[in-house]
């Protein structure tokens, strides 16, 4: 009878983010055996080498994008009666980044140009929108017609307009401050995640069609 085959389980994730350039399959991948020398082993597999990142002049984020079966393949040299269950992605991203911890002042003034732009841009959004369908007009006619008499421009309609317009806004994004209404996902949360998907899907695609990809030959 011939000796039984362990199997490892080996899932990586769509988008790994490393700071050392020396990356391990343990930097990337979650594996589980029931042979734990094995996990040991494979744990320390060093699988790829950022070198654009030796030289300190070019220390920039980098990405590289990898085919599991080149990393199945990497698990089979070390070793090669193992059989591989893959738990997570066929293809996925390795992204470096040298520089993890940004200074603190440039995250607060990114935080700030940021604030800015979006007030001025909301606001400018919400007036052009009531000067296209003339809001003013139509609350003075209401008022006139339901009160009896003309409307001084600041009335009861254009405050609980304001009022519920911001209510609004806040329980649209699922936001107060530093603290969510509900545990759900905030809009913004959702349609980061999905832009993230599609950057990462042209990217891989990108890579593939050029050539930049590291899979089995």
């Amino acid at each position: 009878m011939g000796m039984s085959k362990e199997t490892l389980h080996l899932k990586i994730d769509r988008n790994t983010i490393v700071t050392d350039r020396h990356v391990k399959l343990q930097d990337i991948a979650k594996m589980e055996c029931t042979n734990p020398s094995i996990l040991r082993k494979l744990e320390q597999k060093k699988i790829y080498t950022f070198s654009e990142a030796m030289n300190p002049k070019k220390q920039k984020n980098e990405k590289k994008v990898f085919s599991v079966l080149k990393i199945i393949e990497f698990i089979h040299e070390e070793c090669p009666n193992v059989d591989v269950s893959n738990e997570g992605e066929s293809d996925f991203i390795i992204e470096y980044i040298p520089n993890p911890n940004k200074p603190k002042w440039l995250n607060a003034a990114k935080t700030v140009l940021l604030c800015i732009v979006t007030f001025f841009g909301a606001a400018f959004t919400i007036m052009a929108f009531n000067n296209d369908i003339s809001v003013t007009d139509i609350f003075s006619k209401f008022y006139q017609q339901v009160i009896g008499r003309p409307s001084s421009g600041v009335t009861e309609l254009e405050i609980c307009y304001s009022i519920g317009l911001s209510v609004g806004i806040l329980i649209f994004f699922n936001h107060v401050g530093h603290k969510k209404i509900t545990p759900d996902p905030t809009p913004i949360q959702v349609e980061m995640r999905k832009y993230e998907k599609d950057i990462d899907t042209t990217f891989m695609e990108n890579a593939e069609r050029k050539g930049h990809n590291i899979d089995v030959k």
